[in-house]
């Protein structure tokens, strides 16, 4: 008989690790969220030992397309109070437990 509420005896409980963005919140129009969620995965895959290289990767492509003064956060384990321009947020997990922060402020 198995135990309730528990794994059957002898399985082990696998951890699910994402292999696309998984969006915690976001209020940027659909256009920009697009290409936050394309840029970081790139850069946290391409900087996957260096998470300053994939931030300052991110930030400089969104400035370019979308006008100066983003900021980038990419790490672990972090948490954050900030202030923003309205519809200019991103907040996501990359690849398990990497988390990806972009937001507007000028």
């Amino acid at each position: 008989m198995a135990e309730e509420g528990g794994a059957a005896p002898g399985v082990t409980e696998e951890k699910v690790i994402h292999t696309y963005p998984l969006i915690r919140h976001s209020d940027m129009s659909e256009e920009m969220r697009t290409e936050a969620m394309e840029l970081s995965v790139t850069a946290c895959e391409k900087f996957s030992q260096n998470n300053e290289l994939a931030a300052r990767m991110v930030k400089e492509s969104m400035d370019k397309k979308f006008g100066p003064a983003f900021h980038v956060v990419v790490g672990e384990s972090y948490g954050f109070e900030i202030t923003y321009e309205c519809a200019n947020i991103c907040y996501m997990y990359f690849g398990g437990n990497q988390a990806v922060c972009i937001w507007k402020c000028s």
